[in-house]
């Protein structure tokens, strides 16, 4: 494939949907690019302003937080496995909206606590924990939450 059709096909990879260097470089080498190409092409992918990676970052804690309620945790941990620099990770988590973190993290537990009727109150509250813990909550906001959950529900 020449280098011209391949940045094509890149050029519409990231306009689809906002993408990281990794993602890209891992969509160079399947079609085709190698070493210094694949170098070349992402360089001319950031000057044309299709991959931003701060740009991505936003969008994808943004999302994540917003379609799937994930917390902190889950999310760095996901923009750090694909390879995201520290400084743009920074700039993405300031996309979720501290009062809105706080009201998807009580609603969540909310939901999670019902749907427990009719387990035993400490299994109860460990299962909704570890449900919060799953979905990348921090430990020290989800546990006072499920405690007043309890305390409120008896």
């Amino acid at each position: 494939m020449s280098n011209s059709s391949a940045i094509q096909k890149l050029q519409h990879y990231c306009a689809y949907q906002e993408r990281c260097h990794s993602e890209v470089k891992y969509k160079c080498l399947e079609l085709g690019l190698r070493g210094e190409e694949v170098d070349e092409a992402i360089a001319e992918l950031v000057s044309e302003n299709f991959l931003n990676e701060e740009r991505f970052a936003r969008a994808f804690a943004g999302g994540k937080f917003r379609s799937k309620q994930w917390g902190r945790k889950k999310i760095l941990a996901e923009l750090k496995q694909r390879q995201v620099s520290s400084y743009c990770i920074k700039k993405g988590m300031e996309e979720i909206d501290e009062d809105a973190y706080d009201q998807t993290l009580t609603t969540l537990a909310e939901k999670k606590y019902e749907t427990l009727r009719g387990e035993e109150p400490f299994k109860r509250k460990y299962k909704v924990v570890q449900y919060l813990l799953q979905k990348g909550y921090e430990h020290e906001f989800a546990q006072p939450i499920v405690e007043q959950i309890a305390k409120d529900a008896s």
